[in-house]
C-alpha cells in the first residue's frame, strides 16, 4: 500500500497484511447521545448479538479522511445536516479474527485503521433514512437509535470493542 499524504500518520505494517484505511463517525445529537445502527447481516435475523455500531467505512483512493466521513455517513444514513466537532488525533486499529479475514475480506487486510470524527447532528430525525439509502447503496442497518456513549462498547462485536472504548474515551467530554 502506498502512503497517501491525505492520510497522515496512517499505521504501516511490516509483518504481513496491511490495515484497511477507514473512518468512523460518532454522531451526536443536541442531548449528547450517539447515533447507532443495528447492522443487517443479510441472514434475515434482526437481532443477532452485538449488532449495533456507529457509522464507519473505507476511505476511497484520493479521498481525505474527512471527505470519507461525510460520504460514509450520507451513504449509510442519508444524513447531511452535520458539522465537525472534533477529529481524533490518532488512528485506532483492530485486527479481524482469522475467520473474518478468510470469509469476508479475502485475505487482503489484517484489520482496519480508523480515523474517528465527532460530528454534531443539526437536522431532525426525519432526515434519517437507513432503509432506502441514497444513490443505490445497499442498506447496512435495519434499525437505529440514539444511545448513551458509555453503553456503546457493550453493543459492538467483541473484536472491535477496544476501539470503541478508545473512541468513547477520546470524545467523552462531548457526550451526555
Amino acid at each position: 500500500m502506498k502512503t497517501d499524504t491525505r492520510l497522515p500518520g496512517f499505521p504501516s505494517v511490516s509483518d504481513g497484511l496491511p490495515y484497511r484505511p477507514c473512518v468512523g463517525i460518532m454522531l451526536l445529537n443536541a442531548d449528547g447521545r450517539v447515533w447507532i445502527g443495528r447492522r443487517d447481516d443479510g441472514s434475515g435475523l434482526s437481532n443477532y448479538t452485538f449488532a449495533w455500531q456507529m457509522p464507519q467505512g473505507g476511505i476511497d483512493d484520493g479521498e481525505s479522511a474527512q471527505e470519507a466521513a461525510f460520504r460514509e455517513l450520507y451513504e449509510e444514513t442519508s444524513i447531511r445536516s452535520v458539522s465537525i466537532i472534533e477529529e481524533a488525533d490518532q488512528w485506532f486499529t483492530y485486527d479481524y479474527p482469522p475467520e473474518v479475514v478468510r470469509k469476508t475480506r479475502k485475505g487482503k487486510y489484517r484489520g482496519q485503521a480508523q480515523r474517528w470524527f465527532a460530528l454534531r447532528f443539526e437536522g431532525s430525525d426525519e432526515e434519517i433514512n437507513i432503509l432506502s439509502p441514497p444513490d443505490g447503496h445497499k442498506a447496512e442497518f435495519n434499525d437505529w437509535k440514539w444511545e448513551h456513549a458509555d453503553r456503546l462498547p457493550g453493543l459492538i462485536v467483541p473484536f472491535k470493542r477496544p476501539v470503541y472504548e478508545q473512541v468513547v474515551s477520546t470524545f467523552s467530554h462531548l457526550t451526555a
